[in-house]
């Protein structure tokens, strides 16, 4: 609804583009909330915000609305209605994975009978653990005769690369949003990144069944960040969906829930899009993820974009027009419901998985032999953070590990580059380093956790950000802190914050969980370490979510460690006895009867500054007795996880993994700091 007390005529789509994202406020006119901005010139303008959807809309990216290019014109574009691609979007923990295990359940994917664990999608055992995708999957569904390829992304922004590959593959996407915390740092990640691709979009308000859910709340918000992202006003006419994943249930309003998700199958159908296919062009199929089969070898997935693709057809591979390799199909597949089936053909718009060309890569375009011609590749952001690996030099190297030199690390390493995008690997100061850079620290966490289980052994250094220098200044890599913590514990967290150079932009309160959610743009230096910072100044109960925004000025020395650390001044056996005199000194990390060597930090020191420490002394045994035995108590000892780790690490220190241990020590090539 579009209201102008202007005399000078403008378009909707020109006032929309008028509006100024600050000046947004809320109204509410003739019963109706609205956003209103006020700008120079005498042009005030309302703008109809998102209402609880009662009727049928008309659905973002319509066919009707997108105006072919002169290129495309010259093809003859037809569109397929029997497939949908989606991916489904969204922040992390707002329930893509639980909602995709309602969606396969109900389209009876399972037998009856059939035992399913919870989150089906999240296959591998590092995602079990810590209730996150890190890896996209591929699944579909049949509903009244249209096959519906779903993909399920990652909800952490570190994983943003795997989001960007997949949104080369769909035509539209499933946006949820959790109906209490609404859009967050990720959710804009992605949305921005669908609405490039001209995506249509489904919004998906999940958890609806929450005591303290806000679903007018939260539409609103995400009809906000659509404006604010410059939407089409196609795209900015979303269907909100409301939904409880985990029970199943969809609707249109949020009082009035169906028995089962009808109402977003019915949303899909109706508001995707088929793919716009060249039936009868050259063969094109962007390989957009790889997996890796021991007896199939290497496996492309990706979208048929134009003509046929047959089992055993000879094809062209090429990365651009002057780099062409040929090789042949030898076995085809296509998703049909949690499984791959082997086909003999796959037809333009539907995705599927290519066998038999060995040395294929992300962004290279399976292309007819003859007439076929590249995609073009896919772009992805640049990494924000890096850390060195190196082999491991400690005393206790080889005890554990099956892979320890510095060529089973660089193979390694080679590998994962195929198929993570975001990542780089650089050749370090010496031959047995490596300098890894990704999108954040649990970006390259994630990696380093995968290569301890399958037996590596190696050491890894602190995590620094990566800089850039434009015009002789200095920029650092900023991000979006989101913090939701509870009113009480609010101080301490503002405090920290601030301390690492955060600058506040937001704050609000949430509904009647008396929590606030704190809004910050932070360089990411301050981010390093803050994660058990921020938990242990509100006793375990807030939550930290970031997204990288921008590159911004240096903005100075940040103090993010004020404690040194104890460190084992000679190799042996940790004793009781040793141990009870050093827990004075601070927390430990080591329990008696734990081999420890020269130089490992076995604790923290509760003043600034390291401090070198026996613990491995042993009482004298002489023949004088006491009255009393003397009864040790010792302190529990803090277990650091591998996160926790590097987190803690400074410059000069190091973090050792290896399949059963994760120790930290001093960097033997660096000065000593401290006493």
């Amino acid at each position: 609804m579009e209201l102008s007390l202007s005399t000078s005529p403008a378009s909707p789509a020109v006032l929309r583009r008028q509006a100024s994202p600050p000046l947004l406020h809320k109204q509410q006119v003739l019963g109706v909330s609205f956003a209103s901005a006020l700008k120079p010139g005498g042009v005030l303008r309302f703008r109809s915000r998102r209402r609880p959807l009662h009727r049928p809309i008309t659905c973002s990216a319509s066919p009707s609305t997108a105006e072919p290019s002169s290129e495309v014109k010259k093809k003859t574009l037809v569109r397929r209605n029997d497939v949908r691609n989606i991916a489904i979007v969204a922040h992390v923990d707002h329930g893509k994975t639980t909602l995709v295990d309602s969606m396969l359940r109900q389209a009876k994917v399972f037998r009856d009978n059939q035992v399913m664990q919870e989150r089906i999608m999240d296959s591998n055992d590092l995602e079990r653990e810590r209730g996150i995708t890190i890896l996209s999957k591929n699944t579909s569904i049949t509903y009244k005769n249209t096959k519906v390829n779903i993909i399920d992304t990652p909800g952490h922004s570190d994983f943003g690369g795997e989001v960007e590959r997949v949104l080369n593959m769909v035509d539209g996407v499933l946006l949820v949003v959790d109906s209490v915390e609404g859009p967050m740092p990720q959710t804009r990640f992605v949305l921005k990144k669908a609405l490039e691709f001209g995506h249509a979009v489904v919004v998906v308000v999940n958890k609806i069944d929450r005591p303290s859910a806000r679903p007018e709340f939260v539409v609103n918000s995400t009809f906000e960040l659509f404006i604010e992202l410059n939407a089409t006003d196609e795209q900015c006419d979303f269907q909100a969906i409301y939904a409880s994943g985990i029970k199943g249930k969809a609707g249109l309003t949020p009082d009035d829930l169906s028995e089962d998700l009808g109402p977003l199958f019915e949303a899909i159908i109706r508001c995707v899009p088929g793919p716009n296919i060249e039936k009868d062009g050259a063969l094109q199929m962007l390989a957009t993820n790889i997996e890796y089969d021991e007896h199939k070898g290497r496996i492309a997935i990706g979208r048929l974009h134009a003509g046929a693709l047959r089992k055993g057809m000879d094809v062209r591979v090429c990365t651009s027009e002057d780099s062409c390799r040929f090789a042949r199909v030898s076995e085809l597949f296509v998703y049909e419901k949690f499984y791959r089936v082997p086909t003999d053909t796959v037809e333009a718009g539907d995705i599927c998985a290519v066998c038999g060309i060995d040395d294929i890569q992300i962004g290279e375009t399976i292309a007819d032999k003859v007439h076929g011609k590249p995609l073009p590749t896919i772009k992805v952001e640049e990494p924000t953070v890096k850390m060195s690996f190196s082999v491991n030099t400690s005393p206790f190297s080889g005890r554990e590990g099956k892979y320890v030199t510095s060529r089973n690390l660089r193979d390694r390493l080679n590998r994962e580059l195929e198929r993570n995008l975001a990542m780089k690997v650089e050749d370090g100061e010496t031959a047995d380093t490596f300098i890894i850079s990704g999108r954040g620290t649990l970006h390259i966490t994630i990696l380093i956790e995968n290569m301890r289980r399958e037996g590596y052994e190696f050491m890894v250094g602190p995590p620094k950000v990566i800089n850039k220098r434009v015009n002789d200044k200095l920029l650092e890599p900023y991000e979006v802190a989101t913090v939701e913590v509870p009113e009480n514990h609010m101080g301490p967290v503002v405090e920290l914050l601030g301390k690492r150079r955060g600058q506040m932009f937001d704050m609000q309160g949430v509904g009647s969980e008396g929590t606030v959610f704190l809004r910050y743009k932070i360089p990411t230096r301050g981010l390093l370490g803050l994660r058990n910072a921020i938990l242990t100044a509100s006793r375990g109960t807030a939550i930290l979510n970031t997204v990288f925004d921008s590159y911004g000025p240096w903005a100075g020395d940040i103090s993010t460690r004020d404690l040194g650390s104890l460190v084992a001044f000679e190799d042996g056996t940790s004793t009781s006895y040793a141990l009870a005199s050093a827990q004075e000194r601070g927390q430990m990390f080591v329990a008696a009867g734990v081999d420890v060597y020269k130089g490992q930090i076995v604790g923290i020191h509760q003043r600034p500054g390291d401090l070198g420490l026996n613990i491995c002394k042993k009482k004298a045994a002489t023949n004088i007795r006491s009255n009393k035995d003397v009864t040790v108590v010792l302190d529990t000892p803090l277990t650091y996880s591998l996160d926790d780790c590097i987190e803690y690490i400074e410059e000069d220190e190091l973090v050792e993994v290896t399949p059963l241990s994760i120790r930290m020590c001093k960097n033997p090539k660096m000065a000593k700091k401290g006493r």
